[in-house]
């Protein structure tokens, strides 16, 4: 709704009025509006003449005065002409479409050729004013003028038109101000900066978490593929809905069921928001269809037969997707297990039974998995805020829920099942921001690709400390999840790592302590602290408080022996009684019971050959006790850690032709030599002494095998170790100037699956090598990642008299070069020698492939 851009500069009689292009760019996208609903964009076409004449036909006569600065009452044809017929490059015109219509057009056209500058226009048909189609044009037309070369936006906007001119200001950018002839003329540039990048992430949590929201909180529900036999998927879950008791009507919608199911919704003739599907994979997009003309939100797809079977079914889960985001809506699955808010009695699930109300959350990708996981959770009297199973993901996906729970007043604790990671940098940037105030744990089934392994990326380990590094506990079982997650819970998080072990047998308290060392947990002074067997349950009581009082101590585990008597009536105890168990059960879990949650501290319980009370978030063993406490200490260390900043580097130099040079990333020389006459050469241009070394990159570092030789002071040793060389290896030898010795480490760069590219460090050599002692950070790297990541490896210590802040500068620049270019397959650093006084790269090598898609750069897109 401001003033159409200029005229066109006057062009030759000869000269077309589009500048020819084979094909325009590929400028679509999926994106999602404020209230949660979808739209897509795409570059407007020359056959959209008739849709833009419909659109202009529906604006009030205000929309078109804001627009035009005049009434406009129809669109003359050398206009129109002008609209739909762009070169995509100068000139550039995007359209909102929704079910089939243009909303809205946006547009710019550069301000003469080769300028910088370009107005930009758009208007929104005024039914979807106020859902962000405005926002959402402007991002996407400045994405596509710098493509062009355009830095810089002008425009010009009534003072009365105030929605227009928030538009503007609210975008992120330095918008500059003039107010002349009755005119405001605005002009800011365009490139993203801080402020734009943090405004547009805003506007996207916002739009997930709503869109997931109104999935969760629906006014009513429709189920379609309920049969009239009440037999199959439909009808147990319209039973399994019913007796959940959902306030909200329940309609079943089936061709020829009968009353009370109606054939089609649009006929029910009452407000329905979501609809679960279990019907055929065929008959799905009519279903799509008759919900999409009944103002459903979202779709609940339970129905089999796309991606997981095959390249047909793949090809039927696009063209689904396809439809219901064209249509505004959202899906759930297809394939999926459902989804479940016990707050609102809605049980959208293949389960008949859900876990008591609760404040965790759980997302599963797995709907196989999602029956396991709400079983556990009912066993273990875990209650659930929601859960959500999204089957084959086409649509709704754990990043969505994480934007929802980040801000979810119901929700405390964040569980997750995840088998892939359709955006991993979101993921991890998700999780870094909402780690910090609510934990997210997750157990994988993440499969590392061949090409993964054999590039030598993170393993198990590895993979645990990257989640680690980005807020999220992972874990190994679904029982440990819920161990974890029962913690987390109902007990304060420690303040530190330091635990204090009370018992009752001195063997019990030893296993409890070494269980506590081996995961990561220190064992306060004076413990393990043992009452005895024979000692009395008032005993126990006050070595507990005693424990919880210890300024030394963080965290309580109690590892306790039933056994004997223990002198003292179980009514003379506060708490309630504990269920059936061995003799002294009940009064010892009495005495536990006492001082859980009575202070700061967390406390975890093992009772041997029993359980404890139902007030006592007790375990089976204690090394499950223990292995809970470890996880959940380290999350609280990482949370009382200040995040950190990915810090500006100096020496960038984007325009130099080398990626390494380009971000200051100095490779010494070397020389390849072919012969032996050419290896004599290099040694007298890099000057003696030099190192000369097997070619081939897996040996060119290995003193271990013979493949390097060091300090090479003349031709005719030089000519020695190249026969040497070539003897036992074969191949050609690098040549290289000696430098000053150290301790020589490795740094690569390889694409996770879960956080895409991620940066290793550790020492370089065999041993290092065989026990897979490296550390590992995503891309892009803080201040405080880079740092710890000097400090991570188990062969560190051997670092202590190098340059670590040379090496943390080193480690930012890999990340930092990792995270802005996504050709980037691989990169590797080795050897670098570390020493007091900094370090040299001795060799490095990239591997570059087609950019990958970075769907968490840009506009806004689902």
């Amino acid at each position: 709704m401001v003033r159409p851009a200029a005229e066109p500069p006057v062009r030759s009689a000869a000269e077309p009025l589009v500048r020819s292009a084979p094909e325009p760019p590929v400028r679509s996208a999926d994106v999602l509006l404020a209230d949660g609903a979808t739209v897509h964009l795409r570059p407007i076409r020359p056959d959209d003449a008739d849709a833009v004449v419909a659109l202009h036909s529906r604006f009030s006569l205000r929309t078109r005065y804001l627009r035009y600065f005049s009434p406009y009452p129809r669109i003359p044809p050398r206009d129109l002409t002008r609209f739909v017929e762009v070169d995509h490059w100068d000139r550039e015109a995007l359209v909102a479409e929704l079910d089939d219509q243009l909303i809205a057009v946006g547009r710019y056209e550069r301000l003469g050729a080769g300028a910088p500058d370009a107005e930009v226009a758009f208007v929104v048909e005024d039914a979807h004013q106020g859902r962000g189609v405005g926002s959402a044009l402007l991002e996407h037309l400045a994405a596509a003028a710098l493509e062009a070369g355009i830095t810089r936006f002008v425009a010009e906007v009534l003072p009365e038109n105030a929605p227009m001119l928030r538009v503007f200001a609210d975008a992120g950018y330095q918008v500059r101000r003039e107010y002349a002839d009755g005119v405001v003329h605005l002009d800011f540039p365009i490139a993203p900066n801080e402020r734009s990048r943090q405004v547009q992430e805003r506007r996207e949590h916002r739009a997930e978490a709503t869109s997931v929201a109104r999935l969760l909180n629906p006014k009513g529900i429709a189920v379609y593929g309920a049969s009239r036999t009440g037999r199959g998927v439909g009808a147990s879950v319209l039973g399994y809905l019913r007796s959940a008791g959902f306030a909200g009507p329940v309609v079943a919608v089936h061709p020829s069921a009968g009353p009370p199911a109606v054939p089609s919704l649009v006929d029910a003739g009452v407000a329905v928001d979501l609809a679960v599907v279990a019907v055929p994979a065929e008959a799905v997009p009519a279903v799509v269809a008759d919900a999409a003309a009944a103002g459903v939100h979202g779709l609940v797809v339970l129905s089999s037969g796309f991606a997981e079977a095959g390249p047909a079914g793949a090809a039927a889960q696009q063209a689904l997707l396809r439809a219901v985001r064209a249509r505004g809506m959202r899906l759930v699955g297809p394939n999926c297990f459902g989804l479940a808010n016990p707050a609102v009695r809605l049980n959208a699930t293949l389960a008949p039974q859900l876990p008591a109300p609760g404040r965790v959350g759980l997302f599963s990708q797995s709907g196989a998995f999602g029956i396991a996981l709400l079983a556990e959770a009912d066993r273990r009297g875990v209650g659930l805020s929601s859960f959500v199973s999204v089957g084959n993901r086409a649509d709704v996906s754990g990043n969505d829920l994480l934007q929802y729970w980040q801000d979810d007043p119901g929700t405390d604790v964040l569980l997750l099942y995840l088998e892939t990671v359709g955006n991993p940098r979101k993921f991890a940037r998700l999780a870094r921001g909402i780690g910090r105030h609510k934990p997210i744990v997750a157990v994988s089934g993440l499969v590392r690709p061949p090409a993964l392994a054999a590039a030598g990326g993170p393993d198990a380990a590895g993979l645990a400390a990257l989640f680690a590094s980005s807020g999220v506990i992972r874990v190994d079982t679904v029982p440990e999840l819920f161990d974890v997650a029962d913690l987390l819970a109902h007990q304060p998080l420690p303040a530190g790592d330091r635990v204090g072990v009370v018992t009752n047998m001195a063997p019990l308290g030893a296993l409890a302590a070494d269980a506590c060392i081996r995961c990561g947990l220190v064992v306060a002074a004076g413990y393990p602290r043992d009452i005895g067997l024979g000692g009395s349950a008032a005993a126990l009581a006050a070595a507990l408080r005693e424990t919880l009082a210890d300024p030394g101590v963080d965290s309580l585990v109690v590892a306790l022996s039933p056994s004997l008597p223990l002198g003292a009536p179980a009514e003379s105890l506060a708490g309630p009684p504990g269920p059936p168990g061995p003799p002294g059960a009940d009064l010892l879990g009495g005495a536990v019971v006492q001082v859980v949650g009575a202070g700061e501290k967390p406390v975890v319980a093992t009772l041997l050959a029993g359980p404890l009370p139902t007030a006592v978030r007790g375990y089976p063993w204690v090394e499950e006790a223990a292995r809970a406490l470890g996880r959940v200490s380290a999350y609280a260390r990482w949370r009382r850690e200040p995040p950190g900043a990915v810090p500006d580097l100096p020496d960038l130099d984007p325009g130099r032709p080398d990626l390494l040079a380009a971000y200051g990333i100095h490779v010494v020389p070397s020389t390849v030599a072919e012969d032996e006459e050419s290896a004599v050469a290099a040694a007298w241009k890099c000057g003696f002494p030099v190192a000369v070394k097997v070619a081939a990159e897996e040996l060119r570092h290995r003193h271990d095998l013979g493949a390097v030789r060091l300090d090479v002071r003349t031709e005719a040793d030089v000519r020695a170790a190249y026969q040497e060389l070539v003897a036992r290896f074969g191949g050609a030898v690098l040549v290289q100037r000696m430098v000053a010795p150290g301790v020589p480490c490795a740094v690569e760069v390889v694409v996770d699956p879960a956080f895409g590219p991620v940066v290793g460090f550790g020492l370089s050599g065999l041993a290092s090598e065989l026990l897979g002692d490296r550390a590992w950070r995503p891309a892009p790297l803080t201040d405080r990642d880079a740092a710890a990541l000097v400090r991570a490896p188990r062969a560190a210590p051997l670092l202590a008299e190098a340059d670590h802040a040379a090496l943390a500068d080193l480690l930012l620049r890999v990340g930092r070069l990792a995270d802005e270019h996504p050709e980037v397959r691989r990169l590797s650093a080795n050897p670098v020698l570390a020493r007091p006084d900094g370090l040299s790269v001795l060799h490095a090598s990239l591997q570059l492939g087609e950019p990958m898609p970075r769907r968490d750069t840009g506009p806004r897109r689902l």
